[in-house]
């Protein structure tokens, strides 16, 4: 069963700019889905009225790839 999902993009003002609706079988599949959006920068995952969670996007003073991110760490929970 899959339910509807928002990913919303964060301005620097905390704004919204934009939205991407996508469905996804889980929360945890619903951040997973919505890591690629972080490329662009802040994005807020949510299912209806209901927040799931704030992914960070890349910060220009971020230059390390080795820090795991929120993603990594759900996806080897879920091995588990």
């Amino acid at each position: 069963m899959t339910h509807q999902y928002r990913a919303y993009l964060v301005g620097e003002n905390g704004v919204f700019r934009s939205a991407e609706a996508f469905e996804a079988s889980s929360d945890i599949s619903a951040l997973v889905v919505a890591q690629q959006f972080a490329r662009r920068g802040d994005v807020e995952v949510w299912q209806l009225d209901r927040k799931i969670g704030l992914l960070r996007g890349p910060r220009p003073h971020e230059v390390s790839h080795d820090v795991p991110c929120e993603t990594d760490r759900f996806r080897e929970q879920m091995r588990n």
